[in-house]
């Protein structure tokens, strides 16, 4: 699809391309756009990373996934995170630690084993650690267990400043409106977009990219396209601040089937790790409740009950905080990226559950490629939009 640059001047009520959502997915298409050459009016009805990127816990992972599309997509954004890293501001707070992810017995080993397997096959690192060497990488960790899978290539950032950052690095080209909400799309007369229609007025583009994250359904609605995103709650417990008595990414074997699910029950495994400011992040958990933001004294208690279990020391810590968020979830586990054939100059970026900060970087160059006419720099076949619709 190509791109053309309708409008010779960038005012406020113009640009060529508008960007719903100023969270990391969005915050990576209006970088790589904007670095393509095009103007770039990113739009929120709040603040910068105020939905799932703010409450997320920074995670960027291949551990947790299966040969397949979107591991193609973690291994390019894995690529990429390094190449920001360099450019961007160091309080981005990006860390190549590794993760580690442990079994509790044979069964479950047998089972990394078969899994990691795979995952070298697709170009992930994945070395089995024996039961007596897991202490060599986090000596905290509980006695007991069979082993586990050391993956180099995980890493972490923090979220809301690298959503931050990316728009910031997009220079003069890109252009922020906090706390403007969109309420209907504007349609051309040939059926094509024209632009948005928000609380403060009207924005116009030949293109549109939902990034909406957990609301991207809404926007495709409100664009007369259905796109069954759907909230999924998580909690994260922050502990007081502690020397480093996690360094990696370490989780159970069990996390991985989690992530895997389509149950709206309540469902939790042990994440633990530390950060470079102190605090450990201990989650994750997962339910479909809607948009219902009540604490869960169950789901807090197993975070916590599972934590303590990979890491006694943590038994007697404080936990100072906790915060909740929802996961932008598709049925099929995979994002919707790119154009939708169904409404001319609509593109979608969202729907990519718990991964999206991982994600962000791959999606935001594939959305920029697909807005010029360039290359996509890998197949985005497997993200099409329009896949749910009952032609598909």
């Amino acid at each position: 699809m190509q791109c053309e640059i309708l409008l010779p001047v960038f005012t406020r009520n113009s640009a060529d391309v508008i960007v719903v959502g100023a969270g990391v997915i969005g915050a990576a298409c209006a970088y790589y756009a904007a670095r393509s050459g095009l103007r770039v009016t990113v739009l929120d009805r709040g603040p910068v990373a105020g939905g799932t990127t703010g409450a997320g816990e920074g995670n960027l992972l291949v551990s947790d996934k299966e040969p397949g599309p979107e591991l193609e997509l973690a291994l390019l954004s894995t690529g990429l995170w390094r190449q920001l890293a360099e450019e961007l501001p160091p309080d981005i707070e990006y860390e190549p630690k590794g993760g580690l992810v442990v079994a509790a017995g044979e069964a479950g080993m047998t089972a990394l084993r078969d899994f990691a397997a795979g995952q070298r096959t697709a170009g992930v690192t994945a070395d089995e650690v024996p039961a007596d060497r897991l202490h060599d990488l986090e000596p905290h960790l509980t006695a007991g267990l069979a082993g586990g899978f050391h993956y180099a290539q995980d890493a972490q950032v923090m979220p809301a400043l690298a959503a931050a950052h990316l728009l910031r690095a997009g220079g003069d080209r890109v252009r922020l409106h906090l706390g403007e909400e969109v309420t209907g799309l504007l349609i051309q007369a040939s059926g094509a977009i024209r632009g948005v229609r928000t609380t403060a007025g009207e924005l116009h583009s030949p293109y549109v990219v939902n990034a909406a994250g957990t609301w991207g359904g809404d926007l495709a609605r409100l664009a007369g396209v259905e796109l069954p995103v759907r909230p999924r709650r998580g909690f994260v417990l922050v502990t007081e601040p502690l020397p480093r008595v996690v360094r990696r990414k370490v989780y159970a074997a069990d996390y991985v089937a989690d992530v895997a699910s389509g149950s709206a029950a309540l469902q939790s495994s042990a994440v633990v790790e530390g950060t470079a400011a102190g605090p450990v992040l201990i989650g994750a958990s997962r339910e479909r409740v809607g948009f219902d933001r009540t604490l869960s004294p169950e789901a807090l208690r197993r975070l916590a009950a599972q934590a303590t279990a990979l890491f006694p020391v943590l038994a007697g810590v404080r936990a100072m905080r906790t915060y909740v968020g929802f996961r932008p979830y598709l049925p099929d586990h995979l994002p919707a990226i790119g154009p939708d054939p169904r409404l001319p100059g609509l593109l979608h970026a969202c729907g990519h559950e718990g991964a999206g900060i991982g994600l962000a970087p791959a999606t935001g160059l594939a959305v920029a490629r697909s807005l010029t006419g360039g290359e996509p720099p890998l197949d985005i076949t497997p993200f099409r939009p329009g896949r749910f619709s009952p032609a598909a």
